[in-house]
C-alpha cells in the first residue's frame, strides 16, 4: 500500500500525532495494511505508537 494510502486512512481514523498499538493491529486487519508499513509511516511522519503490544512497533 502506497503512503497516499495510509494518509488517507489515518486521516478518515482522525489519527495525527499518535496512535494506540492497538488501534494499528485494528487499521492493520480492516485496511490490509502490513504493520510494518504502519510502522514506516508513523515514523516518517513523527506519529507515536503508544502502548506497544509484545514490541511489534519500535
Amino acid at each position: 500500500m502506497d503512503e497516499k494510502e495510509i494518509e488517507s486512512i489515518f486521516k478518515k481514523e482522525g489519527i495525527s500525532t499518535e496512535i494506540p498499538c492497538s488501534k494499528a493491529f485494528e487499521l492493520s486487519d480492516t485496511y490490509g495494511v502490513t504493520k510494518k508499513e504502519i510502522s514506516i509511516y508513523c515514523r516518517d511522519h513523527s506519529i507515536k505508537i503508544r502502548g506497544c503490544q509484545l514490541g511489534c512497533f519500535p
